[in-house]
């Protein structure tokens, strides 16, 4: 390398710190990236992918750098190459490191690829040894790293990794810089006969290393905390299903109960349609069903409570055909029906209609409506807000069963509404996102994903909006 003035080294040390955030800023955007990057374990396929989506871009910047006189702040070979060491080990480094050498190869720099090879060899032996966590958690910030091993060691001297990393790096380019003092026509590196300015490229390697590593572990921090709220919201989930299941066994029992004695071939016949029931409820369910699923569980419980009623509870359905394959929560329905029934209808002597409704609404929506022509609900007014709302004596637990399985598994895309005129019955109205049922798998996990995907969506183009 010719002779560089100590400003021109200075400002092209300003200028990389600036094109390594800039880099690994722009492949944190790539899910592909984020995902074989925060692998638990890569297959061979995935690491040379993902040394791939790190190295082609630099390859270029190497290759500006030798067509382009004073623009040295594109190469950072030599810190990427340390970085994959780092990252995925020796021999998938030695190949990244051999294809950023491939540009200077052709510009007669014939150092550059054993340097590169000797350099991945280094950094991915530091790996072996190194915990994980010493790596992700490597700072840029070298003088506070050195400060506080500094204060450690003062309390207790022990061996610390990431020093131990900082001063490997450092020497590194130090070693880079003296072979490129000596034989500058064969390999391209930062140099200066001023030691105050060598410290500085020295000191600027590892900053160039740690900026990569302090970007790509925030994005594994909230994958952490992504995948912790998946597994808080599947157990909320799961308790709430199994809070509804007792519930609604306990009641379709006292059904039952009632016909054992005066039409024992009735509660034989409800007992059937029971086992039915009860052959879903013990089975896995998913979060997610598809609505004609729901519909079908639905009829056999009505099955019963028509039997229970006689002719007293009517039931209508007005479902549109293209609502059917839409997938919407488990055990949704039931709930709403048994509120209908129990503390709509049973009051009434004369009995009524449940109606069940479905449709797809303008803004592609599933609605869905449960209502029924019973004693409708009481309105209350709240003494210390002074705001109106509607009671239903004893219809807690289902309706607010439904409410929270809504809240957690749609949050804002979704709602109930209910609608109630004392003594001439209520209606409730479920308003939810369209998930189509070939986007349904056995896990279930991909619609929740999906629908959790659907409202981080939406949220995010609220705050832009506003």
């Amino acid at each position: 390398m010719a002779h560089v003035s100590y400003s021109l080294i200075l400002i092209t040390l300003l200028i990389e710190l600036g094109v390594a955030a800039a880099f690994s800023s722009s492949l944190a955007r790539s899910r592909r990236f984020k995902d074989v990057l925060l692998a638990p374990r890569r297959s061979p396929r995935e690491t040379a992918q993902l040394v791939s989506m790190i190295c082609i871009p630099l390859v270029l910047g190497v290759l500006v750098r030798v067509k382009v006189p004073n623009f040295l702040a594109a190469d950072l070979s030599l810190e990427t190459t340390v970085l994959l060491g780092i990252l995925v080990g020796p021999v998938a480094a030695m190949a990244g490191g051999a294809a950023l050498a491939i540009p200077a190869l052709f510009h007669g720099e014939y150092w550059a690829l054993p340097i590169n090879l000797i350099l991945a060899a280094a950094a991915g032996t530091f790996r072996r040894f190194a915990d994980a966590e010493d790596v992700w958690s490597f700072s840029p910030m070298i003088d506070l790293s050195i400060y506080r091993w500094i204060t450690r060691n003062l309390r207790r001297p022990h061996l610390d990794r990431q020093i131990l990393l900082l001063v490997t790096i450092a020497g590194m380019q130090f070693c880079a810089s003296l072979v490129s003092w000596f034989d500058p026509r064969r390999y391209f590196s930062l140099h200066s006969s001023q030691w105050w300015v060598e410290l500085l490229i020295c000191a600027n390697a590892p900053i160039v290393v740690g900026i990569p590593l302090k970007i790509w572990n925030a994005i594994r921090v909230e994958r952490r905390l992504e995948e912790q709220e998946r597994l808080l919201l599947e157990a909320r989930l799961d308790a709430l299903q199994r809070q509804i299941n007792p519930h609604f066994l306990f009641n379709t029992l006292n059904s039952i109960t009632s016909l054992v004695r005066s039409q024992p071939e009735l509660a034989r016949e409800m007992i059937v349609k029971l086992a039915n029931i009860l052959r879903v409820l013990l089975k896995d369910r998913d979060a997610f069903v598809p609505f004609r699923d729901e519909l079908a569980f639905t009829d056999d419980y009505l099955d019963i409570e028509v039997v229970r009623f006689g002719e007293k509870l009517r039931v209508v359905k007005e479902i549109a055909p293209d609502t059917l394959d839409i997938v919407v929560p488990g055990m949704l329905l039931q709930p709403l029906i048994e509120n209908s029934i129990k503390h709509g209808l049973e009051p009434r002597i004369s009995g009524g209609t449940v109606t069940l409704r479905s449709r797809i609404d303008e803004r592609a929506m599933l609605i869905i409506e449960v209502e029924d022509d019973g004693v409708g609900m009481s309105i209350e007014r709240n003494s210390d807000s002074g705001a109106e709302s509607l009671v239903r004596q004893g219809a807690g637990i289902g309706m607010k069963n439904v409410r929270e399985r809504m809240e957690v598994q749609y949050g804002p895309l979704a709602s109930v509404e209910v609608n109630s005129r004392p003594g001439r019955g209520t209606k409730v109205t479920l308003r939810m996102p369209v998930l189509e049922a070939r986007t349904w798998t056995e896990s279930g996990r991909q619609v929740l994903e999906a629908a959790v995907n659907a409202v981080d969506d939406v949220m995010r183009r609220a705050h832009v909006r506003r």
